[in-house]
């Protein structure tokens, strides 16, 4: 079995079917630990999950209440119903990586370059000249990746009008218990504690506003700081990175949870937007749910690969889609002006609303 991309739904994979016994090969591009774009606010549904694998975290930060401003600086502040926690990528990864080692999974660190599927064998080949074969293949490779095009994914030909930007910082006066999701002109900004006890701050913006500076520093001193939570945090925070993080080409476009008979994980499978806070808990649960149907492909010989794959693609369908939905429709909201006093005052007129919408982008606690 082939697990393509080493974050967290491949590695999450890796541990549970190295669990049930199975010989695993996972082939990731980059060399742990190493940062990459992400929120690093994570929801505690996972938590009993990665308990039951045995997955051993360093001390991560309890977070149990959002913040969220517009960008003329209006300010609501509501508890969250199921809480979080703050972690670092460089972390994260790290813990799962070890654990997968552990339990025998082998791990190389090549680039795919092609997948093809023939008489119920896959046969993969790397940039590094590499072949491998495998009867089951899990995609897990991320946002996008050269691989979606050899797949001709739907998602890859269209325009992808999104850049993420990340960096860690020092600022001792953001409460540890907060994460934070503050508007600017064309984009939104989340700001959270994470292990080592810094503040990481991951924005998300358009093209068409970035492309008004062409440049991150400029583009935060001029757009982001236009509000003023932001522009707090940026003119008192020091920065810990060198240089921050960015990823272009971020699309919300839906995708396919199955691809050319791959079982796709994480945000291969399908991307939520940053501002509902729980794209790394869906990576996760999305990780056991195609394991869950592997193991019984393997297991029961009347089960075939079709029915694996039918049943994969509802079970995903069924446990995110309404999430995605309402992610969607958030980000519309919040990106308008007009759309946001108005929401925000609804909200501070019924505050279970918010309540309600952080329900709707979050799952149940999760377990074996």
């Amino acid at each position: 079995m082939i697990i393509i991309g080493g974050g967290l739904a491949g590695l999450t994979s890796a541990i549970h079917l190295a669990r049930e016994g199975y010989n695993l090969l996972l082939l990731e591009r980059y060399p742990y630990p190493h940062h990459k774009v992400c929120g690093e606010y994570v929801s505690n549904e996972i938590a009993p999950y990665l308990e039951s694998l045995n997955v051993t975290l360093p001390k991560t930060v309890a977070i149990d209440t959002l913040q969220l401003s517009t960008k003329q600086g209006k300010l609501l502040q509501t508890k969250l119903p199921l809480g979080g926690f703050g972690i670092s990528r460089y972390a994260f990864d790290n813990s799962l990586y070890k654990r997968a080692l552990a339990l025998g999974v082998s791990v190389k660190f090549e680039t795919v370059k092609n997948v093809n599927f023939l008489k119920d064998v896959f046969n993969l080949d790397t940039e590094n000249e590499n072949r491998y074969s495998a009867k089951v293949i899990i995609g897990a490779y991320g946002k996008r990746s050269g691989l979606d095009k050899q797949l001709n994914r739907n998602f890859i030909n269209k325009k992808a009008p999104w850049i993420g930007v990340k960096a860690h910082y020092d600022l001792q006066e953001f409460p540890d218990n907060l994460v934070a999701l503050h508007n600017f002109e064309g984009g939104y900004g989340g700001l959270s504690k994470i292990e080592s006890g810094a503040v990481n701050f991951c924005y998300l913006a358009s093209y068409k506003s970035f492309q008004t500076e062409k440049n991150i520093e400029k583009f935060n001193s001029k757009v982001v700081a236009g509000n003023k939570f932001l522009n707090h945090f940026l003119r008192n925070a020091q920065p810990l990175f060198d240089e921050p993080m960015s990823i272009a080409q971020v699309s919300f476009e839906r995708k396919q949870a199955i691809e050319g008979h791959i079982l796709m994980c994480g945000d291969t499978a399908g991307l939520i937007h940053p501002l509902c806070g729980n794209g790394m808990a869906m990576a996760i649960h999305s990780a056991k749910l195609a394991s869950e149907r592997i193991h019984t492909f393997f297991k029961n010989s009347d089960y075939t690969r079709a029915q694996m794959e039918s049943d994969y693609r509802k079970e995903w369908r069924n446990t995110f889609r309404r999430r995605l939905q309402t992610g969607r429709v958030l980000q519309s909201l919040l990106l308008s002006e007009r759309a946001t006093n108005m929401l925000m005052g609804t909200i501070a007129k019924s505050p279970g609303l918010i309540r309600s919408l952080i329900k709707r982008t979050h799952g149940k606690p999760i377990s074996l």
